[in-house]
């Protein structure tokens, strides 16, 4: 997964914790923190470095190992606990990248303080990491490191997660240093976040606060006098869990028998809910209480039959603002069982401790309803941890819209937790859910869980990662100098599993536009190049028993020639339909040439195309058979490139020519014809089967109104469109394209 380089990984916090025997002594075992518990997998796979604080504070700690990890410690005071970890990180960007949902407060000192405990991190890095490693930065308490380890160890590939939300542009421009967390940000060479909401604000921030323009889900970070431009990958890969290991525990005769224990320790009620968060005033808490409050007042819910249990594990203790939050929920705890409460019986169990992955198994197995409601999460692993524990396919997950996690999870009952009537009723509704849509629902919920492991999310993530490395290989002549190792880019997850779908169909016909989808868009036409990755996967899936591989193009023939592609076995359409081969082999037929007189109106056109517009500067026409193409890309000003397009529209039209737009481009025909008609000729012609295109442009439109319900038509890049779902560039089309080969052939196609 790493290629054969060393993975060194970097937090706040060392994955462990201090154990105090009973003799005195002290030793180590691994915490159970969620972000320990998300990449534990890879970490007992791979091994690791892992550089991060022990927890204690001005205590200097040796290096020391614990099953496949090396651990190197970095040395915390008391004052930087204070101002770095409490202050800027607590006080100051938590809330900041939770909406503002408590006050940020924005100290100077707090400010230096955060740099220089980051540099020391980017030191202790820079000392212990192998030669070529590949270092993975966690979260926001560490988002200046990066760009001070490419300064310091040029040699590394750097990747960073973010594991809360980015906040909107809007929110980030409140952060008086909000330049310099964006530029340490893109010393990384692949950012990842838990949204695309996240990753899209990160991106319009960067386009905001520096001179690096974003294209698609790569920003473009300009040269400096050190070192040449460069690109950093910015998107989604949202985290999740090993559900295997959880479903294992659930499994357990101990375990559901700890389960029983639980119902019947509070009583057997007839209704047993779950709540289990960190104690933060993001997690939406006081919320839930007090709808589950109010619902107790109006007897929508009976005291006698049911019980809440809400988990609040300790978090950040010594900061005001969490002493506060604890203050009222205890509060409030009391409140409800005094008035709702009898002797022997409480519709209320707080517990403010942390359990263990066993007994909080036991927990979601004797819970009817899980209630999940942050008010702002980045993802909430414990809304995953449930389905995956809930092999009977029964419960009820309640679960917040704000919470990353309810992308996916789409068959929990969502709920605005601001909106307490809403998340009342949600409660009631989960509370006497019939057993069959629970099972409905759960059954949902697994699916989008074990399909969407931390497996999954580790492959998508550490891909991109050694992508990335692999690009930093490339020799002076454009030359590889190591083999490729990586074979899986991120594909979001809905495509994956529609991929997944028509890779088992008997047949299929896989059609693609070129410019902008197999070859990323250049200044100049003739100089455009599919994506290896893509031409690798086209040559296998064309070489596959009952697959079809079609490329339409608004290219002529020759013009796509000009760009040395090799079609071989494929089906190719040019000119927008006006011209195709690689059917006759299969059919019999052939294309019918232009007629005298078509082409007669084509030269006239062509002279007058010439005198009116061939002088202008950066204006490009391309002569088709069918055809002229009047390119202005390369027009120096956007508003003067429209003119001239408005100009050979008039001389088109008054022509008699069929006109099409496209991206920069207007086409003038002498026959009319679109991609989707052609598509619908091929396919007529060929084995009944689903259709998988992939188009860019607004000529592409006619394709994916034309599809079918089984179907998949895919947009790259942004715009308007028909099409079912959409990827960001032409590289993660030739992820998807990589996915269906290997899927249907079983050959594995490396990245590029």
């Amino acid at each position: 997964m790493t290629g054969g380089r060393e993975l060194v990984m970097v937090s706040n916090r060392l994955p462990v914790d201090r154990v105090v025997e009973e003799d005195g002594s002290t030793s180590w075992r691994a915490s159970p923190g969620g972000l320990v518990t998300a990449v534990e997998p890879i970490v007992e796979q791979l091994g690791c470095l892992w550089v991060g604080w022990a927890g204690s504070a001005d205590e200097r700690i040796e290096p020391f190992e614990i099953g496949a990890m090396r651990l190197a410690p970095v040395e915390l005071s008391s004052e930087d606990v204070e101002r770095y970890y409490e202050g800027f990180s607590n006080g100051t960007l938590w809330p900041l990248y939770h909406d503002v949902i408590a006050q940020p407060e924005y100290h100077r000192e707090w400010w230096d303080r955060y740099q220089q405990v980051n540099r020391r991190f980017a030191e202790r890095v820079a000392e212990a990491a192998a030669e070529d490693a590949i270092v993975w930065v966690h979260d926001y308490q560490l988002q200046l490191v990066p760009a001070m380890l490419r300064e310091l160890r040029p040699d590394l590939t750097i990747a960073f997660f973010l594991h809360i939300p980015f906040p909107p542009s809007r929110l980030f421009a409140q952060l008086p240093w909000r330049k310099r967390i964006v530029e340490g940000l893109l010393g990384a060479d692949v950012v990842g976040f838990q949204q695309v909401t996240d990753a899209v604000a990160f991106r319009m921030t960067v386009e905001r606060f520096t001179r690096a323009p974003a294209l698609g889900n790569t920003v473009v970070v300009p040269s400096t006098p050190d070192e040449g431009s460069r690109t950093v990958l910015a998107q989604e890969f949202p985290i999740s869990i090993d559900a295997e290991a959880f479903a294992e525990v659930a499994r357990r005769p101990e375990v559901r028998r700890r389960a029983e224990e639980i119902r019947e320790e509070l009583g057997n009620p007839r209704t047993l809910m779950l709540g289990v968060d960190r104690l933060d005033y993001t997690k939406g808490i006081r919320h839930r209480l007090k709808a589950y409050k109010e619902l107790l007042e109006d007897g929508e819910i009976d005291p006698a039959e049911t019980v809440f249990v809400q988990v609040a594990t300790p978090s950040r203790e010594r900061v005001d603002a969490y002493r506060q939050l604890r203050d009222e929920v205890e509060v409030t705890v009391g409140r409800i069982n005094g008035d709702h409460g009898t002797i022997g019986r409480a519709p209320l169990v707080y517990l403010h401790r942390g359990y263990s992955r066993e007994e909080m198994v036991a927990l979601y197995l004797a819970a009817d309803v899980l209630l999940v409601t942050p008010l702002r999460d980045g993802m909430n692993l414990v809304a995953k941890e449930y389905a995956a524990c809930r092999l009977d396919e029964r419960g009820v997950l309640v679960l917040s819209e704000f919470a990353g996690a309810a992308d996916e999870l789409r068959d929990a009952l969502l709920v605005n937790p601001h909106d307490i009537e809403g998340l009342k009723a949600a409660i009631v509704r989960a509370a006497l859910m019939p057993l069959e849509e629970q099972r409905r629902r759960m059954r949902s919920l697994r699916r989008a869980v074990d399909d969407n492991d931390v497996a999954h999310w580790a492959a998508g993530y550490l891909g991109s990662v050694l992508a990335a490395a692999e690009a930093r290989r490339i020799g002076p002549g454009g030359e590889r100098t190591e083999p490729i190792q990586v074979s899986t880019a991120f594909v979001p997850r809905s495509i994956d599993d529609r991929v997944r779908r028509l890779a088992s169909a008997p047949s299929i016909i896989v059609a693609t536009d070129f410019d902008g989808t197999l070859a990323p868009i250049v200044p100049r036409p003739q100089d455009a190049r599919i994506l290896p990755r893509a031409k690798q996967a086209l040559d296998v899936l064309a070489g596959s028993p009952g697959t079809a591989v079609t490329l339409l193009t608004g290219r002529s023939l020759a013009g796509l020639a000009e760009t040395g592609l090799q079609s071989g076995a494929w089906i190719v359409s040019g000119s927008h339909g006006s011209e195709l081969e690689g059917l006759e082999a299969r059919t019999g037929t052939s294309e019918e040439a232009p007629t005298e007189e078509e082409q007669e109106r084509l030269r006239a056109l062509a002279r007058r195309f010439e005198r009116v517009l061939g002088g202008e500067t950066g204006v490009r026409l391309e002569y088709k058979p069918f055809g002229i193409a009047v390119h202005t890309r390369e027009v120096p000003e956007p508003e003067q490139a429209e003119e001239l397009l408005a100009a050979a529209v008039e001389l088109g039209n008054a022509a008699g020519m069929h006109t099409r737009a496209g991206k920069q481009v207007r086409e003038f025909s002498v026959r009319a014809a679109d991609k989707g008609s052609v598509l619908q000729r091929i396919r007529d012609t060929l084995p009944p089967g689903p259709v998988l295109f992939l188009g860019d442009d607004v000529t592409d439109e006619d394709v994916f109104v034309s599809l079918e319900a089984d179907d998949l038509g895919i947009k790259v890049g942004p715009g308007e469109t028909a099409a079912d779902e959409r990827v960001p560039d032409p590289e993660t089309a030739a992820a998807v394209l990589a996915l269906l080969a290997e899927l249907r052939t079983g050959v594995v196609i490396g990245s590029e």
